[in-house]
């Protein structure tokens, strides 16, 4: 169905005014945008994660039931990173080709089934098969969230929406423990089946419904929107158009150019020295998020706790307080439109908190304190760095770079889990793994500092 033709506001007077919204008019815009878009990708975004680090409920159970070892169980979580990895930047170019709806959609019903396949897990080759299939298939979504939160929301108001996606993060923690634990306890022995095994068949039901629901939810950007007038699309519009024409770097191109030109804006992505920059930044903050994410349950099992509820209900405090901390930063980031000292300051600080987990301490109070504010640092510091390469990056230059970004960062999914796994397989302790975390925080920390210019800090 053809769109109404969305021209520039000088030339048209009737919607100037809207163009030039007041601060006020302008906040309630986007109040209406995150009220229609927002609220749906979030719960999309928390069974994804849901999805992705129930495994490390399920590990309490699971490696004793299938005498699979500590380095069998990291490296299937790492080859979920192979499958996402490799399939990333196709997938968030076909959003930028095929639209939003359409791609969600394909990403959310593939996933949904392949996490619910996880039940029928019995061998190392089933775990490995079915946890890269799952990488595959929710390869694209968080960067094609990335992309498409671009399309409604300028740079400077971007650190806050972010934040609420990765406090989905922590809420996904929460949900998990508190749904996972009593899954695992209250439900193994129904219909013969082992608690884990219900918890994945469970967990995934929901991304499958909310593949369905997104046919009719999504719509591909403000041009197709029907909730708002035609000066308020002009107006979004321009504001997107005009960060466009006016990037930091010479790789964009207008978000709606030819699929012809996705070939060379995905080969500038790839000769732009910063995509790599950033690309070591995150994956040095996803080694550390990732760590807590997968090997949380058993960090607090080692603190003294062995009942499986009692794990699950623990993990609700240091995912409830990142949640809450990581809006708290993330909005302040955006009110002083400052992003390199705050990346630093929750980096720094987030690897002192992972150095300071070696202590053992003999307060179990002590260490969930100090575990609480390593996961508020380091949750805290993904939306605020999320906020840097979009402005660097536009148009068809977006989808490639962004995608290209989390690609490479994301390796740590692959590296991590492994690695940690081998050590504490051979150590019985995780701390040599945690003194290289803190370390690779602290780089990635002042990599940022460095590689972005003062003067460019905030759009």
């Amino acid at each position: 169905m053809p769109q109404p033709i969305l021209t520039d506001p000088a030339s048209n007077p009737t919607l100037a005014p809207r163009a030039a919204a007041s601060p006020t008019s302008d906040d309630l815009l986007y109040r209406k945008v995150s009220r229609h878009v927002i609220p749906f990708l979030f719960v999309c975004y928390v069974v994804s994660f849901l999805d992705r680090i129930n495994i490390g409920f399920a590990q309490l159970q699971m490696k004793h039931d299938l005498g699979f070892s500590d380095a069998m169980y990291g490296l299937g979580a790492a080859i979920f990173y192979v499958g996402y990895v490799l399939c990333e930047v196709p997938s968030n170019m076909l959003l930028a080709r095929f639209g939003a709806r359409r791609t969600f959609m394909r990403i959310m019903l593939l996933w949904g089934i392949a996490s619910t396949c996880m039940m029928f897990v019995h061998t190392p080759t089933h775990f490995y098969a079915l946890r890269f299939l799952l990488g595959v298939f929710e390869a694209g979504f968080f960067p094609g969230i990335v992309l498409y939160l671009t399309y409604w929301f300028p740079s400077h108001r971007r650190a806050a929406v972010f934040s609420i996606f990765f406090a989905g993060v922590a809420v996904a923690g929460v949900l998990g423990g508190l749904a996972s634990g009593w899954i695992m306890r209250d439900m193994g022995g129904v219909m013969g089946l082992e608690g884990w095994r219900w918890m994945f068949a469970i967990e995934g039901v929901p991304a499958v419904l909310l593949g369905l629901m997104a046919a009719f939810w999504l719509v591909d950007g403000p041009e197709q929107a029907r909730w708002l007038s035609l000066a308020e699309k002009v107006h979004l519009i321009a504001q997107r158009d005009s960060e466009v024409a006016h990037p930091h770097t010479g790789m964009s191109t207008h978000a709606k150019a030819p699929a012809s030109r996705a070939s060379r804006s995905f080969g500038a992505a790839l000769c732009n020295p910063r995509v790599y920059l950033f690309a070591f930044v995150y994956f040095s903050l996803t080694c550390a998020s990732l760590t807590l994410n997968f090997w949380m349950p058993l960090m607090i099992r080692d603190f003294g706790v062995h009942d499986v509820l009692a794990i699950s209900l623990y993990t609700v405090i240091p995912n409830a307080a990142g949640a809450v901390g990581l809006m708290l930063i993330a909005r302040r980031s955006d009110r002083r439109g400052e992003r390199r000292w705050h990346f630093a300051a929750c980096t720094i600080g987030g690897g002192v908190a992972l150095s300071l987990l070696t202590l053992h301490l003999a307060s179990f109070a002590a260490m969930m304190a100090i575990l609480s504010v390593a996961a508020v640092l380091i949750f805290a510091a993904l939306p605020i760095f999320w906020a840097v390469p979009p402005a660097y990056l536009t148009g068809k230059a977006a989808a490639a770079g962004i995608a290209l970004i989390s690609s490479i960062g994301i390796t740590s999914g692959i590296v991590s889990p492994w690695a940690i796994g081998l050590i504490k397989t051979h150590t019985g302790r995780m701390d040599n793994a945690l003194y290289v975390l803190a370390a690779l925080l602290a780089a990635s920390g002042v990599a940022l500092l460095i590689g972005v210019p003062a003067a460019q800090k905030a759009r």
